[in-house]
């Protein structure tokens, strides 16, 4: 493991209250499900990366959820939101629910038994006319959430993606995508790669593909380098675009950054100009293309390469309109260098139960 695979709680905090989680929750899950709309009518991804692009998404939301089951009534423990550019749950709180559901068959051995819990329930409400100790309410939480939560739907430091055919308006044979949390950012990232294979069956290749990508291709690093990587290493694989989406930050009020666009949130959000529930996220996208190739090595051990072409980034913000008027009168020029128009989102609406 290198020093950027070191991750300590100590950019990280926690929430005041139960309640601040339970809001916190609600606008992660809201904001995610706005910004899959969001992207795929603006055409930022063709069809198949949009199928992607959810995929990961979902898993991201699954993670969440478990999160939120797991500390719902833990009176001993609180999870930890990133303080750096990020606003996603610190990268451990992740490695803490893998590492849970690697034990469930024996958390759930020594928890109490669900018939023995309800009956205690219905004797509380119904006969003692009391409310059920959160102690109580902690244990049944635990039940759902070692019972239901599956470990193979939570959000890992890396994610590999199939290899599928690729779309036929790129030019290419296949395409494979993959995700992984950089700790240093504390973020997800989503790639994307469409290449052609120089054998038979890409299928029997796949194995040393994902090795490749899993080792060289699993943390936030100059693209072009990525690329160029992955294509000494894969002698029979030729990456013709690399795509990669920088998933983050999320701005709100549980933000501690100072980012321009957190700032201008938290601002509005303290003069009352916008509310409480006010949000907004960025994106950006990164790409480089093969322009030819080249050859390289001995004369017995020629490999043909790529020769990149200059990465081509993308910036977007997506929030509500609201947010958007603010962003125009605070920070203009931030607004101008975006690859279009911010994209308008729905507001959020919380009332607390």
């Amino acid at each position: 493991m290198s020093i950027n695979h070191i991750v300590t709680p100590l950019d990280s905090a926690v929430l005041d209250s139960k309640d601040h989680y339970v809001f916190y929750h609600k606008m992660v899950d809201f904001a995610f499900k706005e910004l899959i709309v969001a992207v795929q009518q603006q055409k930022i991804c063709n069809n198949q990366e949009v199928l992607l692009f959810k995929q990961y998404c979902d898993l991201l939301l699954y993670s969440i959820e478990a999160m939120r089951i797991k500390y719902m009534y833990d009176e001993e423990d609180n999870m930890k939101v990133d303080l750096t550019y990020s606003g996603f749950p610190n990268y451990l709180e992740f490695r803490y629910l893998f590492n849970d559901l690697e034990l469930r068959d024996d958390y759930l051995g020594r928890l109490t038994p669900i018939t023995t819990l309800k009956e205690e329930f219905l004797d509380t409400l119904m006969r003692k006319k009391e409310p059920i100790k959160k102690s109580k309410l902690f244990q049944a939480a635990s039940i759902v959430y070692y019972s239901s939560v599956k470990k193979q739907y939570i959000f890992n430091r890396f994610v590999q993606g199939k290899i599928i055919s690729a779309p036929e308006e790129i030019g290419t044979k296949y395409l494979t995508s993959w995700s992984f949390f950089d700790v240093t950012h504390n973020r997800p990232f989503i790639c994307f790669m469409y290449f052609n294979y120089n054998g038979t069956d890409v299928q029997d290749y796949k194995d040393d593909i994902y090795e490749v990508l899993k080792t060289t291709a699993d943390r936030n690093m100059a693209l072009d380098t990525m690329a160029y990587t992955i294509d000494r290493k894969l002698s029979k694989v030729s990456p013709k675009l690399i795509k990669r989406i920088d998933l983050g930050p999320m701005h709100n009020v549980f933000a501690k950054d100072e980012n321009d666009i957190t700032h201008v949130i938290l601002e509005g959000i303290g003069k009352k100009e916008i509310s409480l529930e006010s949000y907004a996220i960025s994106l950006r996208i990164d790409e480089v293309t093969s322009g030819s190739e080249f050859k390289e090595g001995g004369f017995f051990s020629k490999q043909i390469l790529q020769k990149w072409n200059n990465i081509f980034k993308q910036s977007y913000v997506f929030a509500p309109h609201r947010v958007i008027q603010l962003l125009y009168n605070k920070t203009p020029e931030l607004m101008n260098d975006l690859a279009k128009p911010p994209v308008e989102m729905s507001s959020l609406k919380y009332t607390k139960k």
